[in-house]
């Protein structure tokens, strides 16, 4: 495949900020066609980034003769349907993160892309930002020495959209579509990066609770658990936090050191050994998907792998579903 000729399904936030213009930036690529059930929507962003063609079905646009590759951008309930959709269609696939709603719509979407031999993405696009690749490489080399341990630390005060006065909540703290609160939408990147580093999570409990009462999904998670390498790592998170509580950060602990970063901040990475502290900070491209979207373009033109697949990613969910007691 040398030209890739994407369709969005969706076309929201997340493509305006982070994704949607790398898509044109990398070379062999384009956007031909996008998708809103608002027809309205659909119609200016198109327009807006001179897409030539505009639906409201996303059937319609998988059956597009022009669209032979497919990015959907939709909250996550929708994400299994749509890939299936575009994969039993021939079609290779790029998903938001994180990969489903629920770890069973994770399998079955690895099922269909198995069957059907057509790659499912995911955008789980820190994992190749420069920033994260500085922290792998501090661990890779040993410089912290041999790990010990991992925790993470979340804390952010409500939003105003969290209080509902509109009578309308945001549609990730509605559970049956984003498959929880906050914790299901930010907690996915945190863990993407551990397991990248550390490999997969094979045990995972949790406690949760809705202590802020301002909707009726958790707010409020504590959480433990072990690599396949038996690290062993912990995490707490509260999304109704008192603003001098906030924070964003995940340290790695080692025998010889410790680093700690942030995930959503970007703050500068502080590493500290036995023979220094020193702080790095390290810029990320404007597009903050660009790297990722470029190793998939690449992938698919066959000039490249992208590991960033939906096998991949299906242990992410798993962990999340354990410690919410989803199973």
């Amino acid at each position: 495949m040398k030209e890739i000729r994407w369709g969005f399904i969706g076309c929201g936030e997340v493509t305006e900020i982070k994704s949607g213009p790398a898509f044109s930036e990398v070379e062999g690529s384009s956007v031909v066609a996008v998708m809103s059930r608002t027809e309205e929507r659909a119609r200016t962003y198109a327009v807006k980034h001179g897409i030539p063609k505009w639906y409201t079905d996303a059937q319609e646009l998988i059956d597009d003769p022009d669209v032979n590759a497919v990015y959907i951008a939709t909250p996550p309930s929708s994400h299994a349907t749509y890939a299936i959709m575009a994969m039993k269609a021939g079609k290779p696939v790029y998903v938001e993160k994180p990969l489903a709603s629920n770890y069973e719509d994770c399998a079955r979407v690895n099922r269909v892309s198995e069957e059907t031999g057509q790659p499912c993405f995911v955008a789980y696009y820190r994992r190749y930002l420069p920033y994260f690749q500085k922290v792998k490489e501090i661990v890779n080399k040993g410089i912290i020495g041999e790990m010990v341990n991992v925790h993470i630390r979340f804390a952010t005060p409500p939003r105003e959209v969290d209080y509902g006065r509109d009578g309308v909540l945001p549609w990730r703290l509605q559970p049956d579509i984003a498959g929880g609160g906050y914790f299901y939408d930010l907690a996915p990147h945190q863990f993407d990066l551990l397991q990248d580093i550390f490999g997969v999570i094979t045990e995972a409990r949790g406690i949760f609770s809705n202590r802020g009462r301002l909707y009726k999904t958790e707010d409020s998670v504590s959480a433990c658990f072990q690599f396949e390498n038996g690290l062993p790592g912990s995490g707490s998170w509260c999304f109704v936090a008192h603003e001098s509580a906030r924070e964003d950060r995940i340290e790695l602990i080692g025998d010889k050191g410790s680093v700690s970063f942030s995930v959503f901040d970007y703050a500068p990475i502080k590493l500290q050994t036995s023979d220094c502290m020193e702080k790095m900070t390290i810029p990320n491209p404007p597009y903050v998907q660009y790297p990722l979207i470029k190793k998939v373009i690449e992938h698919l033109q066959g000039i490249g792998i992208c590991e960033c697949t939906s096998v991949s990613a299906t242990p992410v969910n798993w962990a999340l579903d354990r410690i919410l007691g989803k199973f």
